[in-house]
């Protein structure tokens, strides 16, 4: 099993000294059986008022920081390390009455996945659902693994992955459209497209790891990495990575999952001051696999 060591670091530079309010990170990865932590370290810069954590709706792990005195930079640190358990695509173990669609979810399941399977952008024309449902075959039963990976590898195949420095997340007709954007756009795409089709999806944020710093065969390295996950019988969340083509976990690092992206956004937090006082930011995210880590 390999083991994966993380370094983010995000800086806020301002031309004069600002205030600081409440700033919220989700920067520590969520333990699990894939995935186990063995050492998370912190440091920010000033030093902060206080430092707490908390468990969000999601389970996700949250520090809420507090600051007292002004600075002219912010700086958030992380070191992690963790082991790894990579599961391959298409082991997907899914019970006998959903191996092929359209299936149902238990009642039971289904009450707590309702308001995943929810769509959540205006799309009246259903050009999203329209798109997903291409990949059904015509015979009226497809195969439920096949479809999503089929999905997953239509959207990295299809779209160009493109970066973009401003924040948000563009709404999934405009992905369609444009045929173009960031990893969050095309997990949000992925997402909306599946519910059409009535799956339960969720949100993913974390690292992912990039065999090569100067492949291009891996995208959405060097700053954090968005993918979904979707809710199969008997498989549980299964990821689905659109931007890389990735099924399974391989060397996708999850630190927080959410129904909708903006509940999961990395870091946020605010400052009392001048807009023209921000100079900008920086973010940077190392991930490595150690030397002599074996891989099952």
């Amino acid at each position: 099993m390999p083991i994966f060591s993380v370094q983010h670091t995000t800086v806020y530079r301002y031309s004069r000294p600002v205030r600081f309010g409440e700033h919220r990170l989700m920067f520590r990865p969520r333990d699990s059986f894939d995935q186990r932590l063995l050492d998370h370290a912190l440091s920010v810069d000033p030093e902060p008022k206080e430092v707490r954590w908390i468990h969000d709706v999601f389970g996700n792990c949250v520090a809420v920081i507090d600051f007292e005195n002004p600075a002219k930079e912010l700086r958030f640190a992380t070191d992690i390390r963790l082991d790894h358990t990579p599961q391959h695509a298409p082991d997907f173990r899914i019970d006998e009455a959903a191996l092929h669609y359209p299936f149902s979810y238990d009642p039971d399941e289904a009450a707590d996945l309702s308001q995943t399977m929810e769509r959540q952008y205006e799309d009246d024309g259903d050009e999203v659902g329209k798109w997903a449902r291409q990949f059904l075959s015509a015979a009226g039963h497809t195969g439920t693994g096949n479809l999503l990976m089929t999905l997953c590898y239509a959207i990295h195949e299809s779209f160009v992955y493109s970066r973009r420095t401003e924040p948000g997340t563009q709404p999934p007709l405009m992905t369609l459209h444009l045929r173009r954007g960031t990893c969050r756009d095309f997990a949000l795409f992925m997402m909306e497209a599946v519910r059409s089709l009535g799956f339960a999806a969720r949100f993913v944020t974390g690292y992912v790891y990039v065999p090569g710093r100067d492949s291009a065969a891996v995208l959405g390295g060097g700053s954090t990495h968005a993918w979904c996950q979707v809710y199969l019988p008997g498989a549980g969340w299964v990821e689905f990575d659109p931007t890389n083509g990735i099924v399974g976990n391989r060397d996708l690092i999850r630190v927080a999952v959410a129904r909708h992206p903006r509940q999961a956004i990395p870091l946020s937090g605010s400052y009392s001051g001048s807009a023209s006082s921000f100079l900008g930011m920086t973010v940077e995210v190392k991930v490595a696999k150690e030397i002599g880590a074996q891989e099952n």
